[in-house]
């Protein structure tokens, strides 16, 4: 299968990061923790979408975890950082999605 190859569900700008066309999509982090429905569930949207992300595991990190409330100002996982920026949990990630704004941040 060619590497351009459509993909059902796969956003223009992850066809156009994967085939190297313009500008490279900002980096994605998603915190979690192993035990997490809602991390994975993220990261499952991320990967039909065809995004790379980067997976930080805090289950046995409280150091971190209190950066992350810090940070965010939520105690609660996942986590996800498009470029630094905060951009919530899994239903935020979903509602960014639904209104079109999700590739917007990647870019």
């Amino acid at each position: 299968m060619p590497s351009d190859y459509y993909r059902p569900g796969q956003s223009s700008l992850a066809k156009r990061a994967r085939r190297g066309y313009g500008q490279p999509m900002k980096e994605v982090v998603i915190y979690s923790t192993s035990s997490c429905l809602y991390c994975r569930q993220a990261e499952a949207l991320l990967e039909r979408k065809g995004v790379p992300y980067k997976s930080v595991d805090v289950t046995e990190d409280p150091a971190m975890r209190a950066k992350l409330v810090e940070l965010t100002g939520q105690r609660t996982v996942p986590q996800i950082f498009i470029g630094g920026e905060s951009v919530g949990g899994y239903s935020d990630l979903v509602k960014l999605q639904q209104q079109g704004q999700l590739d917007v941040k990647l870019a």
